[in-house]
């Protein structure tokens, strides 16, 4: 059973759980919806990294191959979360109000035009490096707590012994 999988997994989740209260905070719009998505306060993919990367060095120690690596991989999952993700969705944004200014422009013309119109594009895809962070504060919360759960229960088992 490893632990740091599932407590990755757990922050992951209760991630995506809170994008839909700080919406509705910021914005006064319920939308459950917001757990099946991406990009929103806080990141997701920052709070698994995180919380894995925070149980690995409480469990194993700093110095330690496993550590390395998860950061080096933490690392990049959140650049790619905050930049690369981050302008793609920009782009979105572009490329959907170019459809919207183009139908309009057909909307004018008196020539039939037909042409299936095309989905719009997924806008929020990415994350500012605020969401980045949150989800990074709350990785390391749930790696702590996770890291010290497993430490009492195994000091238990030990006493039982």
């Amino acid at each position: 059973m490893n632990k740091g999988i599932y407590l990755a997994l757990l922050s992951m989740g209760l991630a995506q759980g809170m994008k839909i209260p700080i919406h509705f905070y910021k914005k006064k719009e319920w939308r459950p919806e917001l757990f099946f998505g991406t990009g929103g306060m806080p990141s997701s993919h920052s709070a698994g990294v995180s919380t894995l990367t925070t149980y690995i060095a409480m469990q194993r120690g700093l110095p330690t191959f496993d550590f390395a690596l998860s950061l080096i991989y933490g690392l990049i999952v959140m650049y790619d979360a905050q930049g690369v993700r981050r302008q793609t969705g920009e782009l979105t944004l572009k490329v959907n109000s170019m459809n919207e200014l183009i139908e309009k422009i057909h909307k004018e013309e008196s020539v039939e035009f037909k042409q299936d119109s095309p989905k719009k594009l997924k806008e929020m895809l990415g994350h500012q490096p605020e969401e980045v962070v949150g989800g990074a504060i709350l990785g390391v919360l749930v790696g702590v707590i996770g890291h010290l759960c497993t430490k009492k229960r195994i000091e238990n088992y030990q006493n039982l012994r």
